[in-house]
């Protein structure tokens, strides 16, 4: 392991770690205009939402680390405090690429990138027609962070109205995350594409609670085959299986395994640790416990 000291190192190099370890990172396609009515479209990834009572979105564009100047969409907040926020997914990606190139002030990425604007109904700067969620936000504030290059600018925004495609919407118009096909940023040149084949479910322990990792017994968490990931998902569970159940999977869906290694005790636990494991990656929690506890069960 390395350790770095921030102050110790060039900006540049740093920026490197912070990004290539923070992500994937959300999109902010940012519209803005300036004082003489130009449209401009920019991404930035230091993008979030932070609130939802106001529902409050905050992105940065930076100061250039190269030459310290500001970019376009910082002057045109500050001039004009309304921005849309438009999500970007897979099917506009190259278009926001293309669309984060260091054009002059003045010209209109809409026109470089393909993208087509539509008016705002609240504010005045356009919305992305191809964006799967378009946000209408006024800027209730710019805090500037610092005054060299590398500094952040958070424009903190907040939504005024929300646009989305029925494309993305499930059959209780909410957002299916599978059909809005988001992307992220990743380090460097690399990007992150949110479909079935990288997304994962987990369920969130926000009204349980599990029974915790000190409560697991000790002869599962030295396993030598559980990851100290597994055992907190192990951990998750609120309350252990029954004996009554245990003995009732180990007769029906383990019994083969049993009667070939009855003599080797030692495989044995070895074999129900990784059909464990197996298990737990199905999120078959309560087959995954049934199973480690069938072989003190009995």
């Amino acid at each position: 392991m390395i350790t770095i000291d921030p102050k110790a190192i060039p900006v540049q190099k740093l920026h490197q770690y912070l990004l290539g370890a923070i992500g994937p990172r959300p999109i902010a396609f940012a519209s803005t205009i300036d004082q003489d009515g130009n449209n401009n479209l920019a991404p930035f990834s230091f993008f979030n939402v932070f609130s939802a009572n106001p529902p409050i979105l905050i992105f940065s564009p930076a100061r250039s680390g190269r030459t310290n100047t500001n970019k376009d969409t910082f002057h045109n907040v500050k001039a004009i405090p309304e921005v849309v926020i438009n999500i970007v997914n897979h099917s506009i990606v190259h278009q926001m690429s293309l669309a984060s190139s260091p054009y002059s002030a003045g010209t209109s990425e809409f026109t470089k990138s393909g993208l087509t604007p539509i008016a705002s109904e609240l504010i005045r700067p356009m919305r992305v027609a191809e964006s799967p969620v378009q946000f209408e936000c006024k800027v209730n504030e710019v805090v500037e962070l610092g005054s060299e290059g590398g500094a952040g600018n958070l424009i903190i925004c907040e939504v005024l109205k929300i646009h989305i495609q029925s494309g993305v919407l499930d059959e209780n118009n909410m957002i299916d995350q599978h059909k809005i096909d988001l992307v992220a940023r990743m380090g460097g040149n690399w990007y992150c594409h949110a479909n079935s084949s990288s997304m994962f479910e987990l369920i969130k322990p926000i009204t349980t609670c599990g029974i915790g990792y000190d409560q697991i017994p000790l002869d599962i968490r030295n396993s030598k085959v559980l990851s100290g990931n597994d055992l907190g998902q192990l951990g998750g569970i609120e309350e252990l299986p029954n004996e009554t159940d245990v003995n009732e999977y180990k007769l029906i869906e383990l019994s083969e395994l049993f009667v070939s290694l009855e003599d080797v005790p030692v495989e044995l636990e070895e074999k129900l640790h990784q059909r464990a494991k197996q298990l737990l990656t199905e999120n078959k929690l309560n087959e995954a416990w049934m199973t480690l506890l069938s072989f003190n069960n009995g």
